[in-house]
């Protein structure tokens, strides 16, 4: 079975066990958005983190093993992508990347946000004129370092 077919499994038994991505994150103790990315396949799931997720799911105990494999992370169907929502946040980097990168190197140096050390937080904010959408990146700053080819 494929990680992609194991994806539509879990997403399949998650509806149909009226389970939400927060209950099952707080089944394992661990973040939902991390839960929820890992469930669609791009976080390795450690294997008595995912044997407690199966059993809830009704899956088959022989995906554990796929689902503690190191994935394949961040393939989508098309280089821009065409869901609106994840669109959006294209859009949002396409408009504010080159000033957050600015800012980067102004405030740390010439370097990198880490997407590996790293942690992603969503919440839901009241506001007068509608619900927001509030959305926490918070990765470690990894700057660019010359090594020398010399021992």
């Amino acid at each position: 079975m494929t990680r992609n077919e194991i994806t539509e499994q879990i997403i399949a038994a998650r509806l149909a066990k009226g389970l939400s991505w927060q209950q099952l994150a707080d089944a394992i103790d661990r973040p939902v958005v991390w839960t929820t990315s890992a469930l669609l396949g791009q976080q390795p799931i450690p294997a008595d983190l995912g044997k407690v997720l199966v059993e809830m799911l009704g899956l088959d105990e022989s995906i554990v093993p796929v689902l503690a494999a190191p994935p394949m992370r961040g393939g989508l169907p098309t280089a821009v992508p065409t869901d609106p929502t994840i669109y959006r946040f294209y859009e949002a980097l396409q408009v504010y990347g080159p000033a957050l990168k600015e800012l980067i190197h102004e405030q740390f140096g010439d370097g990198i946000m880490s997407a590996i050390n790293f942690s992603v937080d969503l919440q839901k904010k009241s506001h007068p004129s509608g619900d927001r959408v509030v959305v926490t990146f918070d990765g470690k700053f990894l700057p660019y370092e010359w090594v020398s080819g010399e021992g």
